[in-house]
Parts: structure tokens; C-alpha cells; sequence
């Protein structure tokens, strides 16, 4: 597991961590998102120690690798293995060769060396292109590779910084399905760092936002979705464009309660007796809870009271929309995801 508190990192007068508090438990995924300049990769290389903190902890299985000498860190490193955007292959390589690179300087014997190469590149499905150069292999297929060469020394901890920046959707599935993979079958503890918030619905247990150095914002996935109409939370289950219909009153919808029914439209219309007109929906699976946004559009007679006390018994937060929001969301001049990603 991976326990941070009190980091801070500044160069000379500039702070660009202050204060970062995040716990990831062993065998889930967390992903820190935020604008660019958040402090995303600084804090990826503070937690590997590429960077050394200002100051606060950063404890990997309960060892503080803050308070270690340079010897004991080296040893402690092998604890974690880094992903990068572009998977950093050393080009006269193979991607066996690159795999091995890291056994090889741990000094391990070539005959474990060739058994973990090979279990690892068909863990990643990528036996076949065991002799092949990074030239021969698209953006995924490196990315791939990269994956295996940190998991060379069975590290307890995986960080991927951007690993699926600027691949096609395809790749970039392929790739969350196979940490999700790591994670459920080897019990490795992922952080991402991402500005990629289908990512982190795809794949992510725990959520945290960065912004100017400080967290500002964190928790499960379904959590934050439900519990706020923040921009995080937005951002993660955006609503799309809705059309302004001048006959019915617009309301935003937003699941809060952990279990709400399939069947909540129909009944709540039923009660209400009136029709419900779904104008945009957005309705996941987030874990093990179901997460949605919608607008629906209501008889515009209705007592706002009324409408709010029986959706709320539903599970549901409602509130009346103006229909300027509607058009400027419509004209995308409403922009939920900024500052968020």
C-alpha cells in the first residue's frame, strides 16, 4: 500500500506540493488527475523518490522510504515500478532485452532472468514479440512492454505516469483492462496519474484531484459522483448537451444514494402522476454501485416542493434547471470539465 502525509516538495521559493495527504490500499488503483502544472509527475517521482520531498512521508508497505540511506532506498525501489507516457525503451533493445534490464543490474541469474522475461511479456501478451526492436512494435505494443520491465521486480506498487496518453481508444482500453488485470490477479497497488477521466471511470477504485500542489478533492469513484455537484465530479459523468423544450420545466438529476432502483423513473412518475420526458442521461457502473446524471423534463404545473420530496425518496438530488443554463450547455459555452482534467 501506498501512505503519503505532509509531502511537500518546493524548488527554491516555489511550492508545487504543499501538504499532499493520500492513502492507496494494497490491490487497488487510485488516479490523481488535474490540470497541467497540478503537480501530477512531480509527485509521481517524489513517491519513487526520484525526487526527494521538501518534506512529510512517503511510506510504501509501511516503510518509510523518506528516512532510508541512499543504499537501503535502492533496495527499497525495487518495491516500485514506473510506467511512462512514452515507455522509455532503449531502442537497440529487444523488447525481451528490456524487459531484462532491470534483472540484469539487480544481478539476478540468467536463468531467472529468462523464465520472469518470458512469464512477463505473456502476462502482457506480448510473447510473440519477445525479439522484435521498439521500432517494430506500435505505441500499445511499447506500452505494453513498459508494463512488463516495471513488473521485472515483482514491486509491490505501479506507477503509470500518462501511460495512455495519445494512444487510440482501442490501446487505451486494452492497456486499463490489463492493470485491471495486475491488480485483481497479482494484488499490485496502482497509482495513475492521468488527465484522462474515462480512465479513471474504466478502471480506477479511488479518485484524487490536484490543483496548485494541494489535493482538493478525493475519494472513491461512486463517491465523488454522488456526493457533489463539484467540477471533479461532473467531469468524471458528464451530462451531454440537452435540448430546451419550451413546454416542460428542465430538472437536473443526480444519483446520491448507493442503491437506486432501475425502475426509480416510472415509479417516481406514477407518484407524481405525470409523465417523466428523459432529455439526457448518463448512467454507469462505478465498483460496485450504479452512478447517472439526467436531465429530465417535467410538467411545468408541478409543485417544486413536491417534485424534489419524492425524487429524493428515490435516491436521487433534484433541482430545477433555468432553461439559459440549458442553451449554454447546448452551445458548449458551459465547460463542467474545466480545471478538472
Amino acid at each position: 500500500m501506498i501512505e503519503i502525509a505532509g509531502l511537500t516538495k518546493s524548488y527554491g521559493s516555489t511550492t508545487v506540493l504543499d501538504g499532499i495527504d493520500l492513502t492507496v490500499d494494497e490491490g487497488r488503483i487510485a488516479a490523481v488527475v488535474g490540470p497541467s502544472g497540478a503537480g501530477k509527475s512531480t509527485l509521481a517521482r517524489c513517491i519513487n523518490l526520484l525526487e526527494r520531498p521538501t518534506s512529510g512521508t512517503i511510506a510504501v508497505n509501511g516503510q518509510d522510504l523518506t528516512r532510508l540511506s541512499r543504499r537501503d532506498l535502492r533496495e527499497a525501489r525495487r518495491q516500485i515500478g514506473t510506467v511512462f507516457q512514452s515507455a522509455n525503451l532503449l531502442r537497440r533493445l529487444t523488447a525481451a532485452q528490456n524487459v531484462a534490464l532491470p534483472m540484469r543490474h539487480a544481478g539476478l541469474p540468467d536463468q531467472e532472468v529468462r523464465r520472469r522475461v518470458a512469464e512477463l511479456l505473456e502476462r502482457v501478451g506480448m510473447l510473440h514479440r519477445a525479439n522484435h526492436y521498439p521500432s517494430q512494435l506500435s505505441g500499445g505494443q511499447r506500452q505494453r512492454i513498459g508494463i512488463a520491465r516495471g513488473l521485472a521486480l515483482q514491486p509491490a506498487v505501479l506507477l503509470s505516469d500518462e501511460a495512455t496518453s495519445g494512444l487510440d481508444p482501442e490501446t487505451t482500453l486494452s492497456i486499463l483492462d490489463l492493470l485491471a488485470e495486475l491488480r485483481d490477479d497479482l494484488g499490485v497497488t496502482i497509482l495513475v496519474i492521468t488527465h484522462e477521466m474515462d480512465v479513471v471511470r474504466s478502471v480506477a477504485d479511488l479518485v484524487a484531484q490536484l490543483d496548485h500542489g494541494r489535493i482538493v478533492e478525493q475519494g472513491t469513484v461512486s463517491d465523488v459522483v454522488r456526493r457533489s455537484n463539484s467540477p471533479l465530479s461532473r467531469a468524471l459523468l458528464p451530462m451531454p448537451p440537452v435540448a430546451v423544450d419550451e413546454q416542460l420545466r428542465a430538472w437536473a438529476v443526480r444519483y446520491e444514494g448507493p442503491e437506486v432502483s432501475p425502475v426509480w423513473l416510472a415509479q417516481a412518475g406514477r407518484e407524481l402522476d405525470t409523465d417523466v420526458a428523459v432529455l439526457a442521461a448518463l448512467v454507469e457502473a462505478a465498483g460496485d454501485h450504479r452512478v447517472g446524471r439526467l436531465t429530465v423534463g417535467l410538467d411545468p404545473q408541478l409543485d417544486d416542493r413536491r417534485v424534489v420530496e419524492v425524487l429524493t425518496r428515490y435516491g436521487v438530488v433534484a433541482e430545477p434547471v433555468d432553461r439559459a443554463v440549458l442553451r449554454a450547455v447546448a452551445t458548449g459555452a458551459n465547460v463542467a470539465a474545466e480545471g478538472a482534467a
